[in-house]
């Protein structure tokens, strides 16, 4: 089930909201500029689907996105990149749809972090120059599709901030 914990930065052992409806999720996401949503894929899926098959069930929803934002690059990733646990900006916004599995996406916006776990079906959207850290769990197992501008997906910069590791995991 997907969730949203809102921490303080200065507890992050104790959240002080937890949602786990799909609106109350999106809304509370929406009045901090970050999109999230619910898709089902418009065709079915099979077990070791190709990138092209998976991104093709999914192809209306991310059509619609490209004409909405003007995305032009779309990837499917499957492996887990260890160094995106560190807190993290990127210079566009991009958008992460799970096919497959779960993730946590934590933002940190102004002094609050907002640790998303999305689950299978999920799209959230992180606007470009958030603070943020994905954590795949210790043994990964998902597929993303990831829906951005340039090819390259807009790199990384890394804050250099050790906010991350005082945040519980995905498999805390």
């Amino acid at each position: 089930m997907s969730s949203l914990s809102v921490y303080h930065q200065s507890t992050p052992d104790i959240p002080n909201k937890v949602l786990t409806h799909l609106e109350d999720i999106a809304a509370t996401l929406a009045e901090q500029g970050v999109r999230f949503e619910r898709w089902q894929a418009a065709a079915p899926i099979q077990a070791g689907a190709s990138d092209q098959q998976l991104i093709g069930a999914y192809q209306p929803g991310i059509d619609a996105l490209k004409a909405e934002t003007g995305y032009a690059s779309v990837e499917v990733t499957r492996e887990a990149d260890a160094s995106l646990l560190a807190e993290h900006t990127c210079d566009e916004d991009r958008l992460h749809f799970f096919a497959a599995g779960r993730g946590l996406v934590s933002l940190r916006i102004e002094d609050y972090i907002y640790a998303v776990l999305c689950e299978k079906g999920d799209l959230i959207g992180v606007p470009a120059g958030v603070r943020h850290w994905l954590d795949m769990g210790e043994e990964p197992r998902f597929v993303a599709i990831r829906v951005f501008n340039r090819p390259e997906g807009g790199l990384a910069q890394f804050t250099g901030d050790s906010i991350a590791k005082n945040f519980p995991r995905l498999d805390d």
